[in-house]
């Protein structure tokens, strides 16, 4: 009897182990697991072994579908606008619920207007999808200017909403095994040279009013204008985008954090119209009353090409503060100026606590640009009295060849720049160089080790004084990615 009794007890054991293994069977053929499968890489670094790919994220999702399920049709000339806001508004319903939901792109040329993303939610593209950006108006919305900026930046008055939009979202990912977003910015180009646009022209990602943001792993090409702008956010994680623009396109920007705290942006490639990395935080008189600064930002291995901007600029819209910017290991290529510092009167706020380190620059017009009167103001309303502050900006660890101008630093008269420290600086300068190696006005510091000798405002510090550049971390320096792994249903 005892015997029959523990045969039952073995048979009702195997039952519920085969339930469990069942269960556990179905969950991974719908869920997103929160840590590596065990499976093999492909040379991307996401894997296909039985119709499964990996990626990288903060969070994992619970809840997956594909833009397919929703309609949508990747032939590059069908709409999916209403496709893919469907599929978000869907999707949002999961909320948090299990990590939250995941809207899969698969392969396809995805033609689309602007959709909103809602909370606890990943995009995510496939290496051979693209999205395309539409060239019809019609589905370009228009929405109000910034509060910190007071009218458009092309135009007065409104905006064209972004292409990736999101406003007050708590853990928002947009990321692939580096699928494309084609802004097929060339008619919007053509407009705004031609003075024919009456409302500014959207970027490709923008993130407002929002928490815990990472946008990663992915290709954006000919943008209208800006192509990421996280902007009144904190907690951003932008990592392995490549931004790929015409030299000469106008104001196409890569990545521009604006009145945002705490942001790692690192393992980025960029060939831009304009600046690589614009740090921004409103614009004269209305960024000054919105108050909100760009603070804790760190940049790291950023390769960059932009022939008539800087690698990395801070401003000209500052009027918030920009503060704690930590920069380094930065690669040039062909740029009008490693970093800048663009300000005016009239804009108010300040830029301080900025340290730069492990700098290489091939062929470049200036290595450091600081302009104190830089023009364009929002309106004729912004004070004359709002004077920037500009102070504590490090500078160390630095080789540059092929160099017209080691450096342009102009502040402004009555109120210079103070606080510059410069050192362990090589610049190699161009046969064609300018016979005035250091042009230096209204600014006040330090160098130490840098060849060619600083003008006299910034004299050598006796004893070989290496400027700041803080140990400690900041907070979103500690935040980790998972690996993650989902099947779609289309393999």
């Amino acid at each position: 009897m005892e015997l029959l009794k523990n045969h039952k007890t073995l048979h009702m054991m195997n039952q519920k182990l085969v339930l469990i293994l069942l269960l556990a069977f179905i969950s991974a053929n719908n869920v997103n697991g929160r840590h590596s499968s065990p499976l093999h890489h492909n040379h991307h670094g996401h894997n296909h072994i039985k119709g499964y790919f990996e990626y990288s994220a903060v969070t994992c999702r619970a809840y997956t579908a594909s833009i397919t399920d929703f309609g949508g049709v990747g032939d590059g000339v069908t709409s999916n606008t209403k496709a893919f806001q469907t599929a978000i508004d869907h999707l949002g319903q999961f909320g948090s619920k299990g990590g939250g939901s995941l809207l899969f792109v698969p392969p396809g040329r995805w033609l689309t207007g602007s959709f909103n993303l809602t909370s606890h939610f990943t995009l995510f593209l496939h290496q051979d999808a693209v999205l395309l950006a539409t060239q019809d108006e019609n589905e370009w919305p228009v929405i109000e200017p910034l509060p910190s900026y007071g009218r458009g930046r092309d135009a007065d008055g409104g905006r064209y909403i972004s292409l990736i939009f999101g406003t007050n979202l708590t853990d928002v990912i947009i990321t692939g095994n580096n699928g494309t977003i084609n802004g097929q910015g060339s008619p919007w180009w053509v407009k705004f040279r031609a003075g024919q646009l009456k409302y500014t022209r959207p970027y490709l990602i923008e993130i407002m009013y929002s928490d815990s943001i990472q946008i990663s792993n992915l290709t954006l090409i000919d943008s209208p204008s800006w192509n990421v702008h996280p902007i009144y956010s904190s907690n951003i994680i932008i990592q392995g985008i490549t931004i790929l623009a015409p030299v000469r396109s106008p104001n196409t920007d890569g990545i521009n954090p604006d009145s945002c705290t705490n942001t790692r942006i690192e393992d980025c490639y960029i060939v831009s119209g304009d600046d690589c990395i614009a740090v921004k935080s409103g614009w004269d008189e209305y960024g000054i009353a919105y108050g909100m600064p760009t603070q804790q930002l760190v940049i790291r291995r950023l390769t960059c090409i932009s022939p008539t901007s800087a690698v990395i600029a801070l401003g000209s819209e500052m009027s918030g503060g920009i503060q704690d910017v930590r920069a380094e290991d930065i690669v040039a290529i062909n740029s009008e100026s490693g970093i800048r510092i663009k300000t005016g009167i009239g804009r108010g706020g300040f830029v301080k606590d900025i340290y730069v380190k492990g700098f290489t620059m091939h062929t470049m017009k200036w290595a450091f640009w600081m302009t104190g009167n830089y023009g364009s103001h929002a309106d004729d309303k912004w004070d004359p009295s709002a004077i920037p502050i500009i102070q504590n900006i490090n500078y160390r660890d630095m080789v540059a060849e092929n160099v017209t101008m080691a450096a342009r630093l102009e502040g402004i008269a009555g109120d210079p720049f103070t606080g510059i420290c410069i050192s362990n600086v090589t610049i190699a300068m161009s046969p064609f160089a300018k016979k005035l190696t250091w042009n230096c006005t209204d600014v006040e510091g330090v160098s130490s080790d840098v060849t060619p000798q600083p003008c006299a405002a910034l004299p050598p510090v006796q004893g070989g004084k290496a400027c700041d550049f803080p140990e400690e971390k900041l907070p979103i320096e500690d935040v980790k990615v998972h690996m993650c792994y989902y099947k779609p249903k289309y393999m």
